[in-house]
């Protein structure tokens, strides 16, 4: 593990860190440079760059919509690390995370061989999707050997030795799941739940911790900072953004632009919720 995280650096008080999904693709790839550039002149700290795959189990409608247009483009893994290698050099503050689903884009692929490829490719880190538990320990010694900085995954609803292996394993950046079901979705948020979850990750955690799902505005992020998040993750909210350009015959990076801007205003005052007075239900 590397001694500090590359990820959600040199944030002030009450400035939470920022990370943006997108499938590649989605906008189409030849968008990708501007796209990028946008989100590091407005300094958002990580782009969650999702090698597209049909079906998941874990995405919304919105998302699997965006996945779903990438692949009708064909989009593969060739295509959007050689779109990373070309816009890598030019970021300053943008870090990208390659999020890459096990069965659709890894099976096949020594795991050494496949590290290494993410790592030349210039990506900042990487998220496996999917990785059946026992092939899981060499993917990771894979990405550790390499010097690629792991993303790891659990649910606030984790138990203890479900959060305490993946703040061992992340060397990235910790995401914790606000809730169980689909990306995009809303189930009533359990502020003490979640307060709870963070305040043991970042007691073992040697990395940031991101909380993702149903983080839609500036105010949700602001609240998850108040609960003691280090960033949050935006999903569905900003690939709609994208789908309603590109339906619309609107610039997608205009569009994409716009949202942001919105999100940047969270941080200005962290409201911080009383975890004692929400419903345990």
């Amino acid at each position: 593990m590397p001694e500090q995280s590359p990820f959600f650096a040199g944030r002030g008080p009450g400035r939470p860190g920022l990370a943006v999904f997108l499938n590649a693709g989605d906008p189409p790839l030849d968008l990708l440079p501007e796209l990028a550039a946008m989100l590091d002149e407005n300094e958002v700290d990580c782009l969650e760059l999702a090698v597209p795959f049909p079906d998941s189990v874990t995405d919304g409608p919105v998302v699997r919509r965006s996945a779903d247009r990438a692949l009708a483009a064909g989009t593969g893994l060739a295509d959007t690390l050689a779109a990373v290698a070309r816009i890598r050099p030019g970021l300053r503050h943008l870090k990208i995370a390659l999020l890459a689903d096990w069965s659709h884009t890894v099976r096949g692929t020594a795991p050494a061989d496949f590290a290494c490829a993410v790592r030349d490719a210039g990506c900042d880190g990487l998220l496996l999707h999917g990785v059946p538990p026992r092939l899981r320990a060499a993917h990771y010694e894979a990405a550790h050997r390499a010097a690629l900085p792991l993303v790891t995954t659990c649910y606030a609803v984790s138990d203890a030795e479900a959060l305490a292996a993946a703040a061992r394993d992340a060397s990235a950046y910790l995401y914790l799941v606000a809730h169980y079901g689909r990306s995009g979705t809303s189930a009533a948020p359990d502020h003490a739940r979640l307060a709870r979850a963070l305040t043991a990750l970042r007691a073992a955690c040697a990395v940031p911790v991101a909380v993702g799902f149903g983080v839609r505005t500036a105010e949700d992020i602001a609240l998850l900072a108040g609960l003691g998040a280090d960033a949050a993750v935006v999903g569905s909210a900003g690939v709609a953004r994208i789908e309603a350009a590109l339906t619309q015959d609107r610039d997608p990076v205009e569009e994409f632009a716009s949202f942001v801007r919105e999100l940047r205003t969270a941080g200005e005052t962290v409201r911080r919720p009383d975890p004692a007075k929400e419903s345990h239900s």
